[in-house]
């Protein structure tokens, strides 16, 4: 029991760790003081970490997705403790389990992924790749991640401004961000060569079902609009997380 709360304690400091940058890092693009987004005023840590969780000079309260992080991540940190993956150990997979939600929650609130966020990435995804695979395979797998998404960057870039000259309008943004090429780059560092290709496979597909899905959302509550841009990171983190986490229930699926 002791043991469990300790493990669910250290999942509620991975979620508040998320929160933290998900919260500092698009607006101030530094690591600063907590505050808030209302009305920039710095906020104590106790008031920030714990209660009232309320701002002291407007009164605006923090969003739910302060709850909702904390509370996925205090269940994926006991999951991860309970049934840590025989290609992992716990510390690898729980420091995994922080920079994905980092990239997740900015990329879903922003579309954004941020460079320092990416740097940070490379680096830990060389150790942890080279941890699990060597050097060669890593290296390898990190440069086929980037250079494959690059290649799909540069053909939907070119896509969109064709349909924007045809339709005489504004580009307001290309259908990948280089952003998600840096973070293919970083993810074919954790999982190498040739596990990247399967974890762009699932990307892919967990992509096209969540848009079709959003699609004919849209469609049925007459809100559609063609080429609207959906963050794709969450989609490239779940299918490198389906292979980190569940790589031996993959494999039992889809062996003879």
């Amino acid at each position: 029991m002791l043991a469990t709360i300790m493990v669910a304690l250290l999942g509620w400091g991975a979620g508040a760790l998320v929160n933290y940058f998900s919260d500092v890092l698009p607006y101030k693009r530094a690591i600063v003081r907590p505050f808030c987004h209302n009305c920039d005023t710095a906020q104590s840590m106790q008031n920030y970490l714990l209660w009232p969780r309320r701002c002291d000079h407007c009164g605006r309260r923090r969003a739910w997705r302060t709850w909702f992080v904390e509370v996925i991540f205090i269940g994926a940190t006991i999951w991860l403790w309970q049934s840590t993956p025989p290609n992992l150990n716990f510390t690898l997979g729980y420091l995994l389990l922080i920079y994905f939600g980092i990239v997740v929650v900015i990329d879903l609130e922003h579309r954004l992924i941020m460079h320092p966020v990416s740097i940070f990435g490379a680096a830990l995804g060389l150790g942890v790749g080279t941890w699990l695979h060597g050097f060669t395979a890593t290296f390898l797998g990190g440069a086929a991640g980037f250079g494959i998404m690059f290649g799909l960057y540069m053909l939907g870039s070119l896509f969109a401004r064709g349909i924007s000259r045809l339709r005489g309008e504004t580009l307001d943004e290309d259908a990948l961000g280089f952003g998600d090429v840096n973070l293919t780059g970083i993810l074919g560092l954790i999982l190498g060569w040739p596990g990247i290709t399967m974890g762009l496979v699932f990307a892919i597909l967990l992509g096209g079902l969540v848009s079709g899905i959003y699609m004919l959302a849209m469609l049925l509550t007459r809100r559609f609009k063609a080429f609207t841009a959906i963050p794709y990171g969450p989609f490239l983190v779940a299918g490198a997380m389906l292979l980190i986490y569940f790589r031996a229930s993959i494999l039992e699926l889809l062996g003879p």
